[in-house]
């Protein structure tokens, strides 16, 4: 056999590892549905694309403006701002990107070398990493349009900060996967992130208040910060620009000397897993201690025992998924940032004190709770995994599962928003009675709106999902697509109605127009239930196999 068969190349290697995965990509799209879901996630790209184009245009637009004046000084504050997106935005928006579990690749007889070369290049294909690539080629646009002689300082330049944030992406990335190997530290972990992103909130009060007595603090870290990635970056092109090649080479090998010690420290982490390093989150077994039931069947006596049984399945999700938790929380948070910042209400429009008067703030955080709320009821049966072959072999309807789903889902809306609304009017006021009960109505009709195209979709483009992990909480390209577009219309139908009221000079006929349209989708969702009933029978097959594997 050794005469027969040839060793390869790491080219060669990469090669057939990326056929492997286009025909793998090409089979999967032949699916039933799956081209809806590809046509999803292309417009979804496009609108991203869009936005990073648009950034790219202002950084370049920035770079130029820096150049031609010569205040080469505030160049590094453009390589910050690609260092910190590169480095941030991948860990926040992990849930919306491609992800591939990297052990799989170890079943093939692939080098060391080869496995390393894969990783590092699917980290330069992550769709983060190809916009920063933009705005760096667009910083030395910028550059070279101002000053031709420039471009090939800011290419290498550039270049070597590209490959150097590639590397410590992926470091990152690797050790997060090895921090987050167990359910409920990944989920203490992520709970905290959120918070302490949405605690940036607070970041404007922090510096009115406190912001002379930091100022000194700060400035002693200005050495520390010199010290970095970026700062080197915007150092040599400084230095170039200024006729400086000692400066500028020294800059280079700041990036250089970053750039190694990454890939070194990335390389000793891949070769842990090439060596069969396994990140399973299974234990020792161990006496089970028996937990006393949150949910009773008496808890939930007034429901027929079938749905009972569903939403009890339901509220022990929820009180698995720390993501959801802590979302529940973001609508009381911002209630507390928006009105603790020195602003004024009043119960009416006009000059002075907030913008906003309490009658729009008011349906402005109804709607962000309904907004934030409703995404997940467009993949409700994305937790239930291999539960699914339990819902169509128990001896139950259908339309029970779904209405067990959409009554925990409306409850915990419920609750959200009156616990905003509480939160709202201690710090506010409550707002006119005609708005308060427009509210309301708008809210049941959106609800119930929604809730007839969530499970049509939920059904059609389902996707499975993971407790506690950011990297798999995204739904299908379609289905994100499908969530956002009716969402951004029923909330566009909704201010045109409390326009029209305003208008009319009648603040009651919103409130009239939401109570017809609330009784409407009722009679809808109601009526749509049988037919999504038997659409899951026909769909059987293709929940089983996108829930299952």
């Amino acid at each position: 056999m050794a005469d027969v068969v040839h060793p390869l190349g790491i080219g060669q290697q990469i090669g057939l590892i990326a056929r492997l995965r286009w025909r793998i990509f090409r089979n999967a799209i032949r699916q039933r549905g799956a081209k809806l879901e590809l046509l999803g996630l292309i417009l979804s790209s496009l609108f991203g694309a869009f936005f990073a184009l648009g950034i790219a245009f202002g950084l370049g637009a920035g770079t130029y403006a820096m150049v031609s004046s010569r205040h080469y000084g505030f160049l590094a504050l453009l390589f910050w701002a690609v260092f910190v997106c590169w480095q941030v935005l991948p860990i926040f928006f992990a849930g919306f990107s491609t992800q591939f579990d990297f052990r799989n690749l170890l079943r093939f007889p692939l080098s060391p070398s080869a496995f390393y070369t894969i990783s590092l290049a699917y980290g330069l294909a992550d769709p983060m990493a190809v916009s920063a690539v933009a705005w760096l080629a667009a910083i030395a646009i910028g550059a070279s349009l101002a000053r031709a002689e420039l471009l090939p300082a800011m290419l290498l330049a550039c270049g070597l900060f590209a490959i150097m944030n590639a590397l410590l992406e992926r470091l990152i990335g690797s050790w997060l996967a090895r921090l987050l190997a167990r359910r409920r530290t990944r989920e203490i972990l992520i709970a905290i992130f959120i918070l302490l992103m949405v605690s940036l909130q607070f970041s404007g009060m922090l510096l009115e208040r406190w912001g002379r007595t930091l100022a000194p603090e700060l400035a002693r870290i200005r050495p520390i910060l010199q010290a970095l990635p970026p700062a080197f970056a915007g150092q040599a092109i400084a230095s170039a620009a200024n006729g400086s090649y000692a400066g500028y080479a020294l800059g280079l090998a700041g990036v250089t000397a970053y750039g190694l010690l990454f890939g070194v420290l990335l390389w000793q982490r891949l070769r842990a897993q090439y060596r069969g390093e396994d990140l399973s989150e299974t234990s020792t077994p161990a006496t089970q201690r028996k937990e006393r039931a949150v949910v009773s069947p008496e808890t939930t006596a007034f429901l027929p025992p079938t749905i009972s049984a569903v939403v009890m399945k339901e509220i022990r999700y929820l009180r698995r998924n720390s993501i959801l938790l802590v979302n529940l929380a973001i609508p009381l948070v911002l209630v507390l940032v928006f009105s603790s910042r020195g602003m004024h209400f009043h119960s009416s429009g006009g000059r002075g004190g907030m913008p906003l008067s309490r009658d729009w703030l008011f349906p402005a955080a109804m709607g962000y709770v309904l907004l934030l709320m409703m995404g997940p009821a467009y993949n409700c049966f994305g937790y239930d995994g291999r539960g699914i072959q339990t819902l169509f072999a128990a001896p139950i309807r259908f339309r029970d599962v779904l209405l067990g789903k959409n009554f925990v889902l409306s409850l915990a809306l419920f609750v959200e928003a009156v616990l905003t609304a509480a939160l709202l009017t201690l710090r506010s006021g409550l707002p006119r009675l005609p708005v308060l009960a427009g509210t309301g109505a708008a809210l049941v009709f959106a609800t119930l709106g929604q809730l007839v195209i969530a499970n049509w979709s939920s059904l059609q483009f389902p996707r499975k999902l993971e407790f506690g992990s950011m990297r798999n909480q995204r739904a299908s390209g379609m289905g994100v697509l499908l969530a956002l577009g009716v969402q951004i219309v029923l909330l566009a139908a909704c201010t045109g109605i409390f326009l029209l009221g305003g208008w009319l000079g009648n603040p009651w006929i919103p409130s009239g127009i939401f109570a017809v349209l609330a009784v409407a989708a009722g009679s809808g969702y109601v009526a749509s239930l049988d037919p999504l009933s038997a659409l899951a029978e026909k769909n059987r097959e293709r929940l089983l196999e996108k829930l299952w594997r």
